[in-house]
């Protein structure tokens, strides 16, 4: 029954949201915070798992085609397709669960401890709408645009390491980049991306703005949130792979 209480809390959370903004320049200037914190914030370390990604991807892709029958050209073309279609979305957003996901657990549950969202509330200030309806569209905003360049580095990483050691010149990978491509599968890629990123602060977000107690519990749902959305993302990976592939 618990699971049932917190998911019915979770419905009403996102309801509480959607009502009409007391000043749409405060929600705007901090939508434009959010943007910053979860977006330019997660750059760096997108950056360096989606590189290194590529790049062991190409060695590892290489170590398993050693047969003279298979052109070596598919080597760019399995690093490209499984880039974009599972490491790209799948990997930088259960990176982002932990990254931003743990950031918005322990933000929203330090403000519920102290009794700021209270305060906020005496106010007459629509605290879901105000602390997590931001966080969401930044989100929805940031991430996806988080994952092309992830998308971009990854295959950009398994040319440079493929190059470097010679284990695939940069002229047969990128004439196995362009060999049959789909393009479908950058639209399924980002349909991952838009549906992980909701998770990645929705389910972080109810956990930090229902705490009770104190810097114990607070910690505690931040680990939980970090694991249930991790969880939730896997399981929506696979629903969506087997609804639209």
């Amino acid at each position: 029954m618990n699971i049932f209480t917190r998911f019915g809390e979770f419905l009403l959370m996102l309801k509480g949201m959607f009502t009409k903004p007391e000043q749409y320049k405060v929600y705007w200037k901090e939508l434009m915070h959010q943007c910053v914190e979860l977006g330019i914030g997660s750059l760096g370390i997108v950056s360096i798992i989606s590189v290194f990604i590529g790049a062991v991807s190409t060695v590892q892709t290489s170590y398993q085609f050693i047969s003279p029958i298979i052109p070596r050209s598919v080597i760019a073309q399995i690093v490209r397709d499984s880039v974009i279609l599972e490491f790209a979305p799948t990997i930088t957003c259960i990176v982002l669960a932990g990254v931003v996901g743990s950031k918005i657990s322990s933000e929203l549950g330090n403000m519920r401890v102290s009794e700021q969202i209270d305060a906020l509330e005496i106010m007459g200030i629509n605290t879901k709408a105000y602390l997590i309806l931001p966080k969401i569209i930044a989100a929805l905003i940031t991430i996806p645009l988080l994952v092309i360049i992830a998308m971009t580095l990854g295959i950009w990483g398994g040319r440079f390491v493929g190059d470097l050691t010679g284990i695939l010149p940069h002229q047969i990978y990128d004439k196995g980049l362009l060999d049959a491509f789909v393009p479908y599968n950058v639209t399924f890629a980002l349909t991952k991306a838009y549906t992980f990123a909701f998770i990645v602060t929705a389910i972080p977000a109810y956990f930090g703005y229902t705490v009770k107690g104190g810097a114990l519990e607070i910690g505690r749902a931040s680990t939980t949130a970090v694991v249930t959305s991790c969880v939730m993302i896997l399981l929506a990976d696979y629903i969506l792979a087997a609804v639209l592939l």
